[in-house]
């Protein structure tokens, strides 16, 4: 089998594959040229795991490191993803980001379907050259922001009928259409369009009431048929990059497993676990947290959307989770919650009117350390009473060191975790976390 391993997009690859494809012809059915492809725009490689030591009776984990190989580059897992929904992370230079030492960002379909339209993006031969990002991307579905419309949208096999939430206009999301969408954007990774299930139902007559396991199993298989209708859309327009499906399921376990194990039939390149932190107690979250992803191929990569705070992340990889996104840390800092190595901080609270100390002096972010110019001088490093006075100020400049801040948290936790993976440390990695977050600020 043709298999292409690289840094970067390569032209003449896929040209080759689709070639190889053609030259075969009979030869080559579907699922072998699904999977031809597959290896021409993905490859993921597993460095690391974390097993057991009988020596020290370390029971092990599911966490593991990898190294994922996309279009654009490539990306050291397990890796959290900052998200940038209308084609850009709030507050946040693209340089900064670089700077921080993000691999991949996120961009969201919906909101960019809207606004500014796919005919601008296909001018700009999609959102690498809007935004102005040469790293990989990844670009969710819009089904999530879809069904959160509520009252706004109408569910139905065929897909999802809603009135734009920015001009009133009727408008229409399929599988289908959300690959069209998604091909325009050319993102590394796609996602296929599902129906997120949520733990509260939302709809008119049963609003407020837990989704019963029948409702989860309608919802979990609708999902499969439009992951199915997703990749023949996504083959179809020759979309050169890569496609994830998403396992759904409610809180039901056994739902889970049903979804999983079609999902792996169909061979995506990759796989997600929707549908959690949509509403349901902590306690439940972890519970589907720790069932599913390590039960998903172990060489492909594992995504778990839309989680989550730094103690989800670090259970996750525990789990067996390799790539994370979450609006959290740009989110709270907007709201003056800052992430710090020994716990969180409230930089609205008076205690850091006339506090000459950074945010974290363990952290070695803008904010927190500074850099240093060629000349010697310094910017940056700036202190809480410093943090405080644009919070309480409402300068702008307040948000933007804060969420600086706080994705360069959520970026070295996750080099930290590489770094415990690596040396086999990641036990004792998982209980310093623990400490140190229950130590206070």
């Amino acid at each position: 089998m043709l298999r292409a391993h690289r840094d970067a997009v390569s032209p003449f690859v896929l040209g080759q594959v689709k070639h190889f494809i053609n030259q075969q012809g009979a030869k080559v059915d579907s699922y072998n040229a699904a999977a031809i492809l597959e290896h021409a725009m993905l490859e993921f490689d597993l460095l690391q795991t974390d097993p057991a030591t009988l020596e020290t009776g370390y029971a092990g984990s599911y966490a593991r490191s990898g190294m994922l190989s996309l279009n654009h580059g490539r990306v050291s897992t397990p890796v959290f993803m900052p998200v940038g929904t209308y084609g850009t992370v709030k507050g946040v230079l693209p340089s900064s980001l670089d700077d921080m030492g993000a691999q991949i960002i996120l961009g969201n379909t919906f909101h960019l379907w809207m606004r500014p339209g796919q005919e601008v993006m296909q001018s700009f031969g999609g959102l690498h050259g809007f935004e102005r990002w040469d790293k990989p991307m990844l670009t969710d579905s819009g089904g999530f922001q879809v069904w959160s419309l509520g009252a706004m949208r109408k569910i139905t096999e065929a897909g999802v009928h809603f009135s734009s939430p920015v001009n009133g206009d009727k408008l229409f999301m399929s599988p289908e259409v959300s690959m069209q969408i998604q091909t325009t954007l050319n993102a590394d990774i796609a996602m296929q369009l599902d129906e997120c299930t949520p733990y509260l139902s939302i709809e008119a007559k049963t609003k407020g009431q837990i989704t019963t396991e029948r409702e989860a199993r309608n919802s979990m298989e609708m999902s499969l048929r439009w992951a199915s209708r997703s990749r023949a859309e996504f083959e179809r327009l020759e979309n050169p990059n890569a496609l994830f499906g998403i396992v759904q399921g409610g809180m039901f376990e056994a739902l889970r497993q049903e979804s999983l194990e079609a999902l792996v039939a169909m061979n995506f390149p990759g796989y997600a676990v929707g549908g959690v932190s949509v509403g349901e107690p902590k306690d439940e979250m972890l519970h589907i947290m720790s069932h599913t992803p390590h039960r998903l191929p172990s060489h492909k990569p594992r995504y778990l959307m839309g989680v989550g705070t730094p103690e989800d992340l670090v259970q996750g990889v525990a789990d067996g989770v390799d790539m994370f996104d979450c609006v959290m840390p740009t989110r709270n800092a907007r709201n003056g919650t800052l992430f710090t190595r020994f716990g969180d901080l409230k930089i609205r609270n008076a205690r850091h009117k006339a506090d000459h100390g950074p945010l974290d002096a363990t952290c070695t972010c803008y904010a927190c350390k500074g850099l240093t110019r060629p000349d010697g001088s310094t910017s940056g490093s700036f202190s809480r009473a410093y943090l405080h006075h644009l919070d309480r100020c409402g300068e702008m400049l307040g948000p933007m060191l804060a969420s600086i801040h706080n994705l360069h948290y959520y970026l070295n936790l996750m080099r930290e975790v590489r770094a415990a993976l690596a040396d086999g440390t990641f036990g004792a990695f998982r209980a310093r976390f623990k400490a140190g977050r229950a130590q206070g600020v």
